[in-house]
């Protein structure tokens, strides 16, 4: 298979963005999965930036990621400043059509986190919907699960050997970033997508926004709304942030060049 190269479109706080639609990360996915080479596929979004500002072993982490969209509204208004092609690309978003490329190529897939349950529930709904899909490996962490342990990386060995090449990983974040980017040595010919809670939504482990929030931007108020004690402070720390690179423009990490 060719490989496609999906050069840096937009910088958001001085983090790169170069997978501009759903499309292009599934192609980006594929592209690298079927010629062996592996990958980290994050999805920037305002929570993520505010970590980023705060956390330096984040910064390393996300500086890993050779594929990344952007996963907000916010962030990609922003993006399209630079590059008016940008379109939002969510981690939850990315499972269905990746899922459905994965089975027409003939890559094995593995699910990593959640829940047991969960994972039983998603693989069975996954493998109905693409029958051809193979999902080779599905592992749910125990409880305190450091992502760059040595556990962390017998998880990654274990996913290695069961043939998988593209791993979603449902650990929130930065967790997932932070066990992606761990294994990027260590298991170099795997692909990792983070897709927070995306197979809880498949399984109906719990209920993502209506549609009509998603399409247009809202998801955050949809998610405010029904549990508002867990997101108040992380909206209100993401409006902090959208703030200042609404009005001082997008501001770089520090260490880090602005675009």
């Amino acid at each position: 298979m060719r490989q496609v190269a999906f050069p840096e479109l937009a910088r958001v706080d001085g983090q790169m963005i170069n997978l501009p639609t759903l499309d292009t990360a599934v192609e980006a996915a594929i592209s690298r999965a079927g010629t062996g080479e592996g990958f980290r596929l994050f999805t920037l979004n305002l929570d993520h930036i505010v970590k980023l500002r705060g956390d330096a072993a984040f910064r390393a982490a996300y500086a890993r990621a050779e594929l990344v969209s952007a996963d907000g509204a916010p962030v990609a208004a922003l993006a399209r400043r630079q590059a008016g092609q940008i379109e939002r690309t969510t981690g939850a978003d990315l499972v269905m059509p990746l899922c459905a490329s994965a089975a027409r190529a003939g890559i094995p897939i593995a699910l990593f986190g959640s829940s047991d349950e969960t994972l039983e529930t998603s693989a069975r709904k996954l493998t109905v919907r693409f029958p051809s899909l193979i999902i080779a490996h599905r592992e749910s962490p125990p409880y305190g699960f450091d992502p760059q342990s040595e556990a962390a990386t017998a998880a990654a060995r274990r996913i290695e050997a069961s043939g998988a090449k593209i791993v979603f990983v449902a650990l929130g974040a930065p967790k997932q970033e932070f066990f992606a980017a761990h294994m990027a040595d260590i298991t170099p010919g795997l692909g990792f997508v983070c897709i927070g809670a995306a197979l809880d939504f498949i399984a109906g482990t719990q209920d993502r926004a209506p549609a009509i929030f998603q399409k247009t931007g809202l998801e955050w108020l949809w998610r405010l709304g029904t549990n508002p004690k867990r997101m108040a402070k992380r909206y209100w720390l993401c409006a902090l942030v959208l703030i200042s690179l609404l009005t001082q423009g997008s501001i770089p990490t520090p260490g880090r060049s602005a675009a």
